[in-house]
């Protein structure tokens, strides 16, 4: 079938399945379960209303629980036999992984990545916000600064790896370094440690806009009658933007912060694409990869280490947003 056909048979199918689901269940409930009528009526009434909430959820929470909540389970049963999934190990995966220099080293820097990137594009987000909110040109300012965003994250990762290339015909940086200071060429992604934050900057130049646009609807929202106030007390520029404007917006920046860091977490593709985790910048993605398709039951190990380490920054992350919304 053509893949035209395929694509409006599939949303025939999945808004007419929907809107079937939801008119014959609500059916169900006030004509056969709960009645609108007899001596009953005001008691049925009250009931099927506590209910259709559950029946518009039912969907969202059937999807979650089979491929979410199910094949987290089964991963974690997975992780805990060997690597043919023969026998039952119990935790020796877990204590191999903790116990593995590589496991350790990837660990670190995911540490390091966590600390660095959200840190880094949050502020220069911020910055970013504040500077091209009091330009005649901010606007086309935004616009360039958000333009990373959508480039994805191999393409933002093939960009930079021109920037970073050994031969100063193609790489910027040694170029500069050749050209200007008459230095020999580097290959910035062997350099021990400090080639981590090579890779770093290219995720913080991507999430910059997104800290950036999401900061400055939260400047734009601070009431203009403490700014006013802080200018008659004498306040200068910088006390204005980091003791009136920052803690107002501190919750923002909170759940900018812990938004970004989620993603830090999971990142995989810029590390593949770079050095492919070698060269000492293995994260646990990446390191989960290497054993993909030969050791089943270390991956899932690592998976469940890493769903462990998230799981916690995106409660946090939802607690804040929570209190956003009050």
């Amino acid at each position: 079938m053509h893949p035209l056909f395929q694509g409006i048979i599939t949303i025939i199918i999945g808004v007419g399945g929907c809107v079937g689901y939801f008119y014959a269940s609500n059916l169900v409930l006030d004509k056969v379960i709960y009645p609108a009528r007899g001596a009953n009526i005001s008691r049925n009434i009250r009931r099927a209303n506590e209910v259709r909430p559950w029946l518009f959820l039912f969907p969202a929470i059937f999807v979650l629980g089979l491929y979410l909540v199910y094949p987290v389970i089964g991963s974690f049963w997975r992780s805990l036999f060997n690597r043919s999934g023969d026998d039952f190990i119990g935790l020796g995966n877990y204590i191999t992984l903790f116990g593995s220099d590589e496991f350790q080293t990837a660990v670190f820097n995911n540490i390091l990545w966590a600390i660095v990137v959200p840190a880094g594009a949050t502020f220069i987000g911020l910055v970013a916000a504040q500077l091209t909110d009091r330009l005649s040109w901010g606007n086309i300012a935004k616009s360039l600064i958000f333009m990373p965003m959508a480039i994805s994250f191999v393409g933002a990762s093939l960009i930079w790896k021109f920037v970073y290339a050994f031969d100063t015909d193609i790489g910027l940086i040694n170029a500069i370094i050749v050209g200007l200071f008459g230095g020999e060429p580097v290959d910035v992604l062997q350099i021990p440690f400090w080639n981590n934050f090579f890779l770093m900057f290219i995720l913080i130049w991507i999430q910059t806009g997104f800290a950036m646009v999401i900061l400055s609807a939260a400047l734009r929202g601070i009431p203009e009658e403490t700014i006013e106030a802080a200018i008659i007390d004498g306040a200068n520029p910088f006390q204005i933007f980091f003791k009136i404007k920052v803690p107002q917006i501190m919750g923002t920046i909170v759940v900018v912060w812990t938004t970004i860091t989620i993603l830090v977490l999971k990142v995989f593709d810029i590390v593949y694409t770079m050095t492919g985790g070698n060269f000492g910048t293995e994260i646990l993605p990446s390191y989960m990869m290497t054993f993909m398709f030969r050791d089943d039951g270390r991956a899932t190990a690592v998976a469940i280490v890493i769903m462990v380490i998230v799981t916690p920054v995106m409660v946090w992350n939802i607690m804040q947003s929570r209190k956003e919304l009050r």
